[in-house]
């Protein structure tokens, strides 16, 4: 297949290009290389795929416009993986602004890029963010999510209905992804492990929000790849049983669809960080501090949809992803044991 993915130098983006040439698909990497986080990360990433004959890198926004319907009308796309888009929920209170330009006005040229090429499946990133204030555990795709806690997650599940429209007018096949909390090498140098580890090699305190009383459903990345990659293999359908008197919130009569993709085993922070000191050998200064706004206190995939679907089978447990992420940190920026 001649495949696009967009935020290709990203954490995600980048494991999935690797993983599309791998098979012999031919993948069109598309990344703004923002300065959201250190661009030689970004750099390093791509330089793992730019040597591969099939892969080529294109350096432009998704919320360019005219870039995009260049870019798609030259592509001639079997199918699309967008994974660009501006993360975080934090920074989405401190900057609002570039969460519509890349994840509103970036998506719908994605939308409309693959409307007029005849895209056969657009798979793209949604959030566990959009469960919000949702406390119902363990998070299914059939719960309401109308009630977000962050414009990060809204613009996820705007996201998620600006697809359901294309899905419904022009049966355009779209499949969201919400993602829990990825992590693994090459990972975002914004994200807790990645935060963790340089202080406590530094001796620095580190940032225990909730008074460490979260519950997150990490990931590795290597289990998100392998769903993303059988989630595009696995066209949306529509759901012949879908009612309009009992609307299911995770399917439609219409070619769309959303699927959780977690680890489904929910790991107290503490614990995250008591791995994360094991595998360093050091204890972590912790400062313990309050819920940050826009944060949930737990998150608990039901991913169970996406298990009769497409088979897939999370399997890398926090201890072993925590200790190849270190291993990669020490031989990434040189540092001894």
């Amino acid at each position: 297949m001649h495949v696009l993915v967009t935020g290709a130098a990203g954490f995600i983006g980048s494991g999935v290009s690797r993983r599309l040439l791998e098979r012999g698909d031919r993948v069109i990497g598309v990344d703004n290389m923002n300065d959201y986080y250190e661009v030689s990360l970004k750099e390093a990433r791509l330089g793992k795929l730019t040597p591969h004959e099939n892969f080529e890198f294109v350096k432009a926004d998704i919320s360019d416009r005219s870039a995009m319907e260049e870019l798609f009308e030259k592509g001639k796309f079997d199918r699309v993986v967008n994974l660009a888009a501006q993360a975080g929920v934090r920074y989405s209170i401190e900057n609002p602004h570039s969460y519509i330009e890349s994840n509103i006005v970036g998506f719908i040229n994605i939308l409309e890029g693959c409307r007029h090429h005849n895209v056969e499946h657009l798979v793209y990133a949604s959030s566990s963010s959009v469960y919000g204030a949702n406390e119902t555990m363990p998070f299914s795709v059939h719960d309401n999510v109308d009630h977000p806690l962050s414009l990060y997650a809204a613009s996820k599940k705007a996201n998620e209905l600006m697809a359901h429209t294309y899905s419904h007018l022009y049966r355009l096949p779209t499949t969201g992804l919400r993602f829990f909390t990825v992590y693994g090498p090459w990972g975002r140098p914004d994200m807790a492990l990645f935060l963790f580890t340089d202080a406590i090699l530094k001796g620095k305190p580190i940032k225990v929000f909730n008074y460490g009383k979260h519950r997150r459903d990490f990931t590795y990345i290597d289990d998100i790849v392998e769903g993303v990659i059988r989630t595009l293999d696995h066209v949306a359908r529509p759901n012949p049983d879908w009612s309009g008197l009992k609307p299911d919130p995770g399917s439609s009569r219409a070619p769309w669809r959303v699927y959780n993709i977690g680890n489904s085993n929910p790991v107290e922070l503490m614990d995250y960080i008591g791995a994360l000191e094991r595998e360093l050998g050091r204890t972590a200064e912790k400062e313990m501090l309050p819920l940050q706004p826009g944060d949930v206190p737990d998150t608990y995939a039901d991913v169970e949809q996406l298990k009769e679907d497409v088979a897939y089978q999370p399997s890398t447990t926090v201890d072993e992803g925590v200790r190849r992420f270190v291993r990669w940190y020490r031989e990434y920026y040189g540092i001894a044991e």
